[in-house]
C-alpha cells in the first residue's frame, strides 16, 4: 500500500502543463482541456482552499471524475472478487474507491511544482475504441517517468480507465493490494468499511 501514494502522485502529475508531440489527439485534448480548467479553478479560489482544505475535494469530483470509467475500473480491481459482490456492494465500493483517488488528486494538484510533461504520438490499444496516451514527465537530473493512460469510448466520450508508470499497473497494483485486505479484513465488507474510514476522515480535515 505505500508504494501507491507515490505512483498516483506521477501519474497525476501528468495531467499537468505539457508538450505535445504530434496533433493532438482527441483523448488527449481531453487530458489537456482538463487539466487547464482544474487549475485555473484552483488558482481562483486558492484563498477558500488554504482556509478550507477539503473544498478541493468537491472541485476536483466536479471537474476530474467525469472522465473516469470507475464500474470499468471497479471490475478490473476487484478480479475475481467482483463476481462475488453484490449491486450493492459494488457501488459502495466504486464510491469509496473513487474519493480515495479524488484525495490523491488533490494532494497532487496542490503540490504541484512546475514539472514539464511531454505527449507522445498516442496509440491504439488492444482492443476496439481503445487508445494508450502516451506522456513523459521530464525531471531534473534524471530520465523522464514514462506515463501511458489507457482510454475507451463509452457511450460517445473519452473515459480513463487504467495507468501505467514506468510500466506498473495502477488497476494491478490496487488488485494485488486490496486482494490482500479482503482477505485480512474478512471479505469485501470489511475493505469498503476501512475505505469510509479513511475517506470519512479526509473530509473531516484530519
Amino acid at each position: 500500500m505505500k508504494r501507491l501514494p507515490l505512483i498516483l502522485s506521477l501519474w497525476l502529475f501528468a495531467l499537468l502543463p505539457i508538450s505535445v508531440a504530434g496533433a493532438n489527439a482527441p483523448a488527449q485534448q481531453l487530458v489537456m482541456d482538463t487539466t487547464s480548467k482544474m487549475l485555473s479553478l484552483i488558482e481562483a479560489d486558492r484563498k477558500k482552499i488554504e482556509a478550507q482544505p477539503v473544498y478541493i475535494y468537491e472541485l476536483v469530483e466536479g471537474v476530474v471524475l467525469p472522465h473516469f470509467d470507475f464500474d470499468r475500473m471497479g471490475r478490473l480491481v476487484l478480479g475475481k472478487h467482483w463476481r462475488k459482490t453484490s449491486e450493492a456492494q459494488r457501488e459502495q465500493f466504486i464510491k469509496e474507491f473513487s474519493f480515495l483517488l479524488v484525495r490523491t488528486y488533490a494532494t497532487a494538484m496542490m503540490d504541484y511544482s512546475g514539472q514539464e510533461v511531454n505527449y507522445l504520438p498516442f496509440r491504439e490499444g488492444k482492443d476496439k475504441g481503445d487508445v494508450v496516451v502516451r506522456t513523459e514527465i521530464d525531471q531534473k537530473g534524471g530520465f523522464p517517468i514514462p506515463i501511458d493512460y489507457s482510454l475507451h469510448l463509452k457511450d460517445g466520450e473519452w473515459k480513463v480507465y487504467n495507468v501505467k508508470i514506468d510500466a506498473v499497473s495502477l488497476v494491478l497494483n490496487y488488485r494485488t493490494t486490496f486482494s490482500s485486505e479482503i482477505r485480512k479484513l474478512n471479505g469485501i465488507d470489511g475493505l469498503i468499511a476501512q475505505l469510509q474510514k479513511r475517506n470519512q476522515d479526509a473530509r473531516n480535515g484530519q
